[in-house]
């Protein structure tokens, strides 16, 4: 069975738009799915599966912050991929912020999906950009 939810997926920007992000959220499937996209900004949604991880990252011209909208994370972040000294659990409501340059990564340390969302500036993914799987990103590295 393919979990993909790709049908009826759109990148609403640049477009003015009005979204109920947390509904969108936690109804969304895909890995990542971007909503919208401006110049100077970018909103995808994310679903990862239990006892999964977004995956150590790191953009160099980009800030970002992530949302919880479904479940419990653990982040941990560094200034260098093989010591991110900063670690904190993440529940529904609460928020990251990454900043440019910081090695990241976001585990699901819940029982359910963790459902995020998330505030690339400038835009990190190519417009209309869905990845049914992680596996799918991981293949369309940027």
């Amino acid at each position: 069975m393919n979990d993909c939810c790709c049908a009826g997926q759109m990148d609403y920007g640049p477009a003015p738009y009005t979204a109920d992000i947390r509904r969108m959220s936690i109804m969304n499937r895909n890995f990542r799915t971007a909503v919208w996209t401006g110049c100077h900004l970018q909103m995808t949604l994310m679903c990862i599966p239990v006892c999964s991880e977004i995956g150590i990252e790191m953009h160099d011209d980009t800030d970002q912050m992530i949302r919880v909208e479904q479940g419990r994370a653990i982040v941990k972040m560094g200034k260098c991929k093989y010591q991110m000294d900063f670690q904190r659990i993440v529940c529904c409501g609460e928020v990251i912020f990454v900043p440019a340059g910081t090695w990241h990564n976001v585990i699901n340390d819940g029982r359910i999906p963790l459902k995020v969302s998330s505030v690339y500036a400038p835009p990190h993914h190519p417009r209309g950009t869905v990845h049914c799987t992680k596996a799918d990103a991981e293949k369309a590295a940027y």
